[in-house]
C-alpha cells in the first residue's frame, strides 16, 4: 500500500491503547496525525515516540464529550495540519458494570456520552468539510458488544449498538458524496483500559468470567496482537480500496476483500 504522505488523520483517545496502536501505524505510513484524548501527557508521549521515527503528530487534549472542546482540538488540527481526511473515534468507556437497577444512572449516561454523543458531535464537525471537498473517511472504534446481550454491562452494549447503527445512518446520508464511514471491533487486547475494569470491585462481583479472561490475556506476551490486526484494518478501511462497504461494521475475522465481492454481486434493490 502507498504511502499517504500529507493526508492528516485525527485519532481519539490516542493516548494508550488501540488508540495508540492506530496512531503509530497511520505515522509510519505517512499520514499527520492528531493525537486526541483527556491525558495531555500521554498524548506527548506517544507524539514524541511517533516524532523520534519520522513521523509527525501534534497532541491536543480534549474532552470528547464537550463542543467547545471538540471545536478547539479540530481547529488546531486544521491549522497545524491541514483539513481532516480521516477521522478514527477510538476513545471509549468500560463501564459502569452492574445490575441496571443498581447502576448510577448518572454515570451511565455519563458513558453513552462517550460512546453516542461522542462520535455525533465529531462527525457533526468534520464531515461539512470532507463533504465539501468530496472525499474523507471516519471509523468509528466499536466492540463485539454491539451484537451482544451481556449481562451487567448495559451501557457498554447499548453504547457500542449504537455506534454501529449512527455509523450506518451516516453511510446511507453519505451516499454520492465521497465520504465513507465504518465501524470496527478492534479485537481484544490487555490495555490500560481492561486493566480498569480488571480492577474493578462491581466487574469483580459481576463479571467474573470477563475478569479471569483479562487476568489471563495479562501474562499472555501473544495477547497484544490484536494491537497489530486492528491499526491494520483501520489503514486498509482509509485506503479508499473499500468504499464501497460504508455503513458496515466489521470484526478482525472478517475478509474485507469477499465482504467487498459478496457487495458487488449482491443484487440491486427496486424501490
Amino acid at each position: 500500500m502507498a504511502r499517504s504522505k500529507g493526508q492528516v488523520a485525527m485519532v481519539t483517545g490516542a493516548g494508550r491503547g488501540f488508540g495508540r496502536a492506530i496512531a503509530e501505524r497511520l505515522a509510519a505510513e505517512g499520514w499527520q496525525v492528531a493525537l486526541l484524548s483527556r491525558s495531555l501527557v500521554q498524548l506527548d508521549h506517544v507524539a514524541d515516540a511517533i516524532r523520534s521515527s519520522g513521523g509527525n503528530a501534534i497532541a491536543v487534549r480534549c474532552d470528547v464529550t464537550d463542543p467547545k472542546s471538540i471545536e478547539h482540538a479540530v481547529s488546531v488540527a486544521e491549522q497545524l495540519l491541514g483539513p481532516i481526511d480521516l477521522l478514527v473515534n477510538n476513545a471509549g468507556v468500560p463501564g459502569p458494570f452492574g445490575p441496571i437497577w443498581e447502576v448510577d444512572p448518572d454515570e451511565w449516561w455519563k458513558a453513552l456520552a462517550v460512546h453516542i454523543r461522542a462520535p455525533m458531535l465529531f462527525l457533526a464537525r468534520v464531515l461539512p468539510g470532507m463533504i465539501q471537498r468530496r472525499k474523507g473517511r471516519a471509523i468509528c472504534v466499536s466492540a463485539i458488544a454491539s451484537r451482544l446481550v451481556a449481562p451487567n454491562l448495559s451501557a457498554y452494549c447499548t453504547g457500542k449498538i449504537a455506534q454501529n447503527r449512527v455509523v450506518a445512518e451516516a453511510a446511507a446520508e453519505l451516499e454520492g458524496t465521497g465520504v465513507s464511514v465504518f465501524a470496527i471491533d478492534p479485537g481484544f487486547v490487555f490495555t490500560e483500559l481492561a486493566r480498569e475494569t480488571m480492577e474493578s470491585p462491581e466487574a469483580q462481583r459481576y463479571l467474573g468470567g470477563m475478569v479471569e479472561r483479562l487476568r489471563a490475556a495479562e501474562s499472555d506476551p501473544n495477547a497484544q496482537a490484536d494491537l497489530a490486526r486492528c491499526a491494520q484494518r483501520v489503514l486498509d478501511l482509509a485506503s479508499g480500496e473499500y468504499d464501497a462497504l460504508s455503513g458496515g461494521y466489521f470484526e478482525l475475522s472478517d475478509d474485507l476483500d469477499q465482504a467487498l465481492v459478496a457487495k458487488r454481486e449482491a443484487p440491486t434493490s427496486v424501490h
